[in-house]
């Protein structure tokens, strides 16, 4: 059965019982589940930093002040990439993937990379600090969907379409790891190698993919000392509380406290300088101090509901034959699903530490501007699927 064929079929058979949800512009419930979460993030960044705000800046709303600041210029700089045609982001692809390799590059550069806790991962541009593996992550996604959809007939081929992405994926990851930023890599290993599976990549060059990735990530993680402490540490934190396991316990007592409704917003304690990065890395744990359990399953449910919607817009897209927006969004998707399990994971102890935000939420001016880019760009490709949709129904009945 032709391509066509089956979008005919997809649009006079799909398309007729979702009618009512396809009158909108744009899918609303997937924007207000992203606002509701960009909305609790900023309570939460304002309650976690009060103290920390406090202690290094003397004025205990700076940080809140800047947050709310950066989400409104996320929410411009999201609004203008919203305008963009989806065909336009596929032409830049090229060019923001050398964009991004460039700005790795640059931290790493002695006076402009600049170093925190021990890791150079961000570019000091005076007025911000701008992380570069951040936009990294999502140039090297769009430029992937480019190049599936360019190659899709030859993605059963050994060349097209496993060395060449291989390749490519390998040189970021290169750069990140020399920053380092181990759970960047993880992140964009496993949203770039599923979004491969996705496009059609034959199975056994996908277990292949899985293999290498697999063995490469272990090795840097037993052979490098810090991230073997961190690992053993996750395994047993309560064998060394008050140093390689500090963060994790401190974590886990902030949910023991938070119970089912939690101690009241503003009344936990863990972010009282007991928890480190508390606006950041583990927001989600003083979340589940003071809001407690019901909150933590809130807050799951919206990004299993973001994730499981953007599949949706995605698988839609394909069957209407816009590849490049339907491999986009499975690549966004993936990424940021997989970058909030990682969080929350490592929040609740299930997972090793690493330094990860959580998207929409954790204080920080890239990512707070780099995920709302990515949501204009989900809401982008469903706009343009309806919009595609109708035409064609139109053109049908």
């Amino acid at each position: 059965m032709s391509a066509a064929t089956q979008t005919r079929r997809y649009v006079k058979g799909g398309v007729k019982r979702v009618d009512n949800a396809l009158l909108a512009p744009i899918d609303l419930s997937l924007l207000v589940a992203m606002a509701v979460i960009i909305g609790l993030g900023l309570v939460m960044v304002a309650s976690a930093s009060l103290s920390i705000a406090e202690h290094q800046t003397g004025n205990a709303h700076y940080f809140l002040t800047r947050q709310i600041a950066l989400v409104a210029i996320a929410l411009i700089v999201a609004y203008i990439c919203f305008q963009i045609p989806m065909s336009l982001w596929q032409r830049l692809a090229p060019w923001l993937l050398v964009a991004a390799f460039i700005s790795l590059a640059l931290v790493l550069v002695p006076g402009v990379g600049v170093t925190v806790n021990g890791a150079r991962r961000w570019v000091n541009l005076v007025v911000i600090r701008l992380q570069p593996s951040e936009f990294a992550k999502l140039a090297f996604l769009i430029y992937l969907a480019g190049y599936l959809q360019c190659h899709q007939k030859q993605l059963g081929g050994f060349v097209q379409g496993f060395v060449r992405p291989l390749a490519i994926f390998v040189a970021f990851a290169f750069l990140l790891l020399l920053e380092p930023d181990f759970g960047s890599v993880v992140v964009l290993a496993i949203a770039s190698f599923g979004l491969m599976f996705l496009a059609g990549v034959k199975l056994y060059q996908f277990a292949i993919l899985l293999l290498i990735g697999g063995a490469s990530l272990g090795s840097l993680a037993v052979f490098s000392p810090y991230r073997l402490a961190r690992l053993t540490s996750f395994l047993d934190p309560w064998q060394d509380p008050f140093n390689s396991g500090f963060q994790l316990v401190q974590a886990l007592i902030s949910f023991g406290r938070g119970g089912w409704f939690g101690v009241g917003l503003g009344g936990g304690v863990q972010k009282l300088s007991f928890l480190p990065e508390a606006h950041t890395d583990f927001l989600f744990s003083v979340m589940a101090e003071e809001l407690g359990l019901v909150s933590v399953l809130i807050v799951i449910g919206l990004f299993g509901y973001i994730v499981l919607r953007s599949f949706r817009i995605a698988y839609r897209c394909q069957m209407l034959s816009m590849p490049f927006a339907a491999y986009v969004t499975y690549g966004i998707a993936l990424m940021l699903g997989m970058q909030a399990f990682i969080n929350m994971g490592v929040n609740m102890g299930v997972l090793p530490t690493k330094g990860l935000t959580l998207p929409l939420m954790s204080y920080g001016g890239s990512s707070i501007l780099v995920t709302c880019v990515c949501c204009a760009l989900l809401l982008r490709a469903d706009y343009e699927m309806r919009q595609k949709s109708r035409k064609m129904k139109q053109q049908i009945w």
